[in-house]
């Protein structure tokens, strides 16, 4: 074996050997010598050049190894923001509504209404936060849980 071959299996052990192709050597030489903030930048660069982004196929290929694991903790959340999104025509009933949840008085239940998009309620227990959800949505607002 060359020097140079051992140097590299050396330097890689423990980790999977890859062979790089030699028309590709100089290149993944350089890298090699970056430091991760310039290895970030370089790859902000190249999505902007071609129009790509370097997060969508390892987003792609977690989703689709671990998809059951997505799934699991959605249902395994127990806590959530309960956020009114819009008003509705009735701004007037969700302002009872939201007085009605939050215990405040009247201006902070009109403020929090107005300053819509707004989480409402913080950390509400599931069955908590479905019944809120429903209390405003019945008074004509619009609502998501997070």
């Amino acid at each position: 074996m060359t020097e140079e071959v051992k140097k590299e299996e050396s330097a890689t052990e423990g980790k999977k050997a890859v062979e790089v192709p030699e028309k590709f050597k100089p290149l993944v030489e350089q890298v090699e010598k970056m430091t991760v903030l310039e290895l970030s930048e370089l790859v902000k660069v190249l999505e902007e050049k071609f129009g790509v982004s370097a997060a969508a196929p390892m987003m792609a290929m977690a989703s689709a190894q671990g998809g059951g694991e997505a799934g699991e903790e959605a249902e395994a959340k127990s806590e959530f923001d309960v956020e009114l999104v819009a008003p509705g025509d009735s701004k007037i009933n969700v302002i009872k509504a939201v007085r009605e949840i939050t215990g405040k008085g009247l201006k902070e239940s009109k403020d929090l209404v107005d300053a819509a998009p707004k989480v409402i309620k913080e950390k509400a227990p599931k069955a908590e936060a479905e019944e809120i959800k429903k209390k405003l949505e019945d008074a004509g607002a619009t609502v998501n849980l997070k």
